[in-house]
């Protein structure tokens, strides 16, 4: 009797349709569209379109506004909360958090920040700062702990510094320098830097490469910080010390270029629309 039960309820099963039709499968979310609509929002926030504490639009109008599905959506939503810029609370909306919740080192937030037409003068200035406190000393630990491998990258960006003739190879080779020495350092903590270094090396040469002289000015600074690197085995207190100084000169001047800049890019704007690739020898 139990058996003959039991295969009348398996044949059952097997007629059902819920059990013999196989679940949909899940529709594929294209990555490009979810950054597409995160850079949006993220940049929207960061420039106070969207201000502090503000209820972004719900689900729904930000499908029709970008085009995409909730799944996009609420992927690019959870990618911003993860960053600290929006809170989610279930039947109170997704709400934008105070500036001091978000994550100021993560590269997206960054090029948020400083945008692309018109830098803020004091952010720049904090991110200098950052850069004072960081970059000195990578370059003093780099000067004890790099390898034959670490002082041949930094001399070959060196390399391309001084070769360089025009502004985009210069700001690369530039960035690799200082790239090089922090990873140089050895440190895991200071390599997960270097994101937000790059990031915020792109904000300082926006605003540097409207001074004359920005680029041929502080080469002599990097030549002896990549020489006292390079010779850092041999003599590990003054090296040490003559890196990171030398690194602190480097950022000092780029301080006084953000200074000096004036709150109206305009004049800049036009000097680099009569010589956008152009270095002063």
């Amino acid at each position: 009797m139990l058996a003959s039960a039991a295969v009348s309820r398996y044949r059952m099963q097997m007629k059902s349709p819920a059990r013999s039709r196989p679940k949909a499968a899940p529709k594929l979310i294209k990555p490009g569209r979810i950054q597409s609509v995160l850079k949006t929002l993220g940049s929207e926030i960061a420039q106070d379109l969207i201000p502090v504490g503000s209820t972004l639009p719900p689900e729904h109008d930000l499908e029709s506004r970008f085009g995409v599905g909730r799944g996009v959506v609420r992927e690019a939503i959870k990618t911003l909360a993860a960053k600290g810029l929006v809170s989610v609370r279930p039947r109170h909306g997704t709400h934008v958090r105070p500036r001091g919740d978000w994550s100021l080192l993560d590269r997206d937030v960054l090029s948020w920040l400083v945008g692309t037409d018109e830098p803020n003068r004091a952010l720049l200035l904090a991110l200098q700062e950052v850069r004072l406190i960081i970059e000195p000393a990578a370059a003093a630990l780099a000067a004890e702990r790099a390898t034959a491998k670490d002082r041949k990258r930094i001399n070959a960006a060196l390399a391309a510094m001084e070769a360089s003739h025009d502004v985009p190879t210069a700001i690369i080779a530039d960035k690799a320098f200082h790239l090089a020495i922090i990873d140089a350092t050895h440190n895991p903590v200071l390599q997960g830097f270097r994101g937000a270094i790059d990031t915020i090396l792109s904000a300082v040469f926006m605003v540097a490469t409207g001074s004359p002289g920005w680029f041929n000015e502080n080469l002599p600074n990097h030549a002896i910080a990549a020489y006292a690197i390079t010779e850092g085995n041999a003599e590990k207190g003054p090296c040490r010390d003559a890196a990171g100084t030398r690194l602190h000169a480097v950022q000092a001047l780029h301080e006084e270029e953000i200074r000096a800049q004036r709150a109206d890019f305009s004049g800049r704007a036009e000097t680099e629309a009569q010589a956008p690739h152009r270095l002063t020898r």
